[in-house]
């Protein structure tokens, strides 16, 4: 794994792995996008029970799940989970990205997606996939376009929320050697 302060991408940011004194602002950030917007097909927000429960799966699966933190304040937070439970699928991992709201335009999306991708690599994942809520969501779209992705695919009306149907995206990007060779088997 990266040293943390080598992926400190700006003066004042610093990216760093999630510890649990920070599970109670990214239940804060979330929470914002459960109940405003369409990223997110949760209809209620996870309590900070829930969260710890998830962080702990995420970094017992051997992902990175990353904050980003200006001034000692989290900004965001982006974490790698596996994409399919099936062995098959043991290379690739599916991404999750998301802003406080009073960090938005400041280029801290890309700033841990670049380095989640970067913890990715390292740890031998091989493709990333991002299933981002909503076919206009061009902010999410975007960033993941910046760092490489491609839409591979959308799927109409996947999930209904806030009386109206949402689209899934589906954008992949390879990692390391992609699919060039075969992965490391243990």
């Amino acid at each position: 794994m990266p040293d943390k302060s080598s992926l400190s991408v700006a003066p004042g940011l610093l990216i760093r792995d999630a510890v649990e004194i920070d599970l109670a602002e990214i239940e804060n950030i979330y929470a914002h996008y459960v109940l405003n917007g369409l990223a997110s097909f949760e209809l209620a927000p996870p309590d900070q029970a829930e969260i710890k429960r998830r962080w702990r799966a995420v970094r017992e699966n051997g992902h990175p799940y990353l904050v980003a933190e200006v001034e000692g304040q989290i900004g965001g937070y982006a974490y790698a989970s596996s994409f399919r439970s099936r062995p098959a699928y043991n290379n690739t991992v599916e991404d999750s990205v998301y802003i406080s709201r009073n960090f938005l335009g400041r280029e801290m999306g890309r700033a841990l997606l670049e380095a989640l991708i970067e913890e990715c690599t390292a740890g031998g994942f091989r493709q990333m996939i991002a299933v981002i809520g909503d076919s206009k969501n061009h902010p999410s779209i975007n960033l993941h376009k910046k760092c490489g992705f491609e839409q591979v695919g959308m799927m109409p009306s996947t999930g209904y929320k806030h009386n109206q149907w949402v689209d899934s995206v589906l954008m992949q990007r390879p990692l390391g050697d992609g699919d060039n060779t075969p992965p490391k088997l243990d």
